[in-house]
């Protein structure tokens, strides 16, 4: 069972998350909480607290996982253009 203060971190990661378009690892550390918790609290907490907040993050969660890929080849192409600088 979630105690109040429970649900109010909750929240507080997703608005955090709606209001910066966030990832998980972004949210975390602005919250000082780990990624696994974050991660459980906006995917599986959430939904019995707001199920409209819930399907908000839900979408951002999906759009960030469909951009993974690109955010890595992204920074791999950026790593090795500083690389060849030297």
């Amino acid at each position: 069972m979630l105690t109040y203060s429970d649900k109010k971190e909750i929240l507080k990661e997703a608005h955090y998350i709606i209001e910066h378009n966030a990832t998980i690892r972004a949210t975390a550390t602005h919250c000082g909480t780990p990624k696994s918790t974050v991660h459980r609290n906006l995917t599986e907490n959430l939904w019995y607290i707001s199920p409209v907040l819930a399907t908000k993050v839900r979408k951002i969660l999906n759009k960030n996982m469909e951009e993974r890929s690109i955010r890595g080849g992204m920074t791999t192409k950026e790593k090795y253009r500083l690389l060849a600088k030297k």
